[in-house]
């Protein structure tokens, strides 16, 4: 399979711990888990029209858990299910489910491309959640980014006298719930294997899906066309994940991060092609600004860890 392939490559043992660099490889595998990513999401818009967010959650998840179950069976990451009681285990499971389902739901009511630039404000949320929850340092200069990439994100959703919009306010929400669980898997405890997260989040979104379906107006008909669909957009978002983690082993995280706004270019295609959705001026500017904010913030973490790492090899002066 193309995935265990993926996982192998990006070495499963211990040896994916120890220095390598192919930048060049690692902006290709981020690019490819972008537009997995960006594919995925047109696929599950493709046929919210017919299904509810519930059911179409629990049919991905349902293909995703069995994918993930076998590879991760395959890699000998099965641990004890109740992994799942480890209150940090707990909070990343719950905030993915409430990422998944506001953010389905989003898609519905909004253009591809408007959800995709709201979600891009996601590192800067992420970095502004380090601070309050971690402490960790954050400078004026990265925070007047976190600012600015906030202010981007007003821009393209415009309240006005009415408000947020609902879609607006889901794809805020599904960014905070996206923020929290990076945050949560921070805290995770390491010896647990990532693989075996993954499964216990699949299968939990799953079984969540099958309770939310009947109270979002009950279980539909599917089509072969829908259903092809929902299983080519698991397979895609999975092999989006797989992609990412090799991009992040292969290249220099500063060279192979930023790269994660092509996933905008990807939607803003897919959303024209398909939906014929076209962006107007001012998702334009506030995707700009919600990008360059995210680029100067890499570009002064990617300056202060270098900073770090050349404070710690400075000879120290005998005494």
């Amino acid at each position: 399979m193309i995935i265990i392939r993926l996982y192998k490559g990006a070495g499963w043992n211990r040896k994916l711990f120890m220095p390598r660099s192919s930048n060049t490889q690692g902006a290709i595998y981020m690019t490819i888990a972008m537009a997995a990513f960006s594919a995925g999401d047109a696929l599950s818009k493709s046929v919210i029209s017919e299904m509810n967010a519930g059911q179409i959650m629990c049919m991905r998840g349902v293909i995703t858990s069995v994918l993930v179950y076998l590879i991760a069976r395959q890699m000998g990451a099965l641990r004890s299910w109740r992994i799942i009681l480890k209150p940090m285990v707990a909070i990343r499971v719950l905030c993915e489910i409430l990422a998944a389902v506001t953010y389905i739901t989003a898609l519905g009511m909004m253009p591809i491309a408007n959800a995709s630039a709201i979600l891009q404000s996601l590192p800067l949320v992420v970095t502004f959640g380090a601070v309050l929850f971690f402490a960790e340092p954050v400078g004026w200069r990265r925070m007047l980014a976190i600012l600015a990439g906030l202010v981007g994100v007003m821009i393209i959703v415009r309240p006005g006298a009415d408000g947020f919009t609902l879609a607006a306010l889901l794809c805020i929400a599904s960014v905070l719930a996206t923020a929290g669980r990076d945050l949560a898997t921070r805290s995770v405890d390491p010896d647990i294997p990532s693989l075996m997260i993954t499964v216990i989040t699949a299968i939990s979104v799953s079984l969540f899906g099958a309770i939310l379906a009947p109270m979002l107006g009950g279980w539909q008909t599917v089509s072969a066309v829908s259903f092809s669909h929902i299983g080519l957009a698991a397979v895609l978002v999975l092999i989006g994940y797989q992609c990412i983690i090799v991009a992040m082993r292969t290249g220099d995280i500063s060279f192979v991060a930023p790269l994660r706004y092509t996933s905008l270019i990807f939607s803003a295609l897919l959303g024209w092609m398909f939906f014929a959705e076209v962006p107007d001026n001012w998702t334009v500017i506030g995707a700009a600004i919600v990008i360059l904010s995210g680029l100067y913030t890499f570009y002064r973490e990617a300056k202060r860890h270098g900073a770090q790492v050349a404070q710690q090899s400075e000879p120290r002066t005998p005494v």
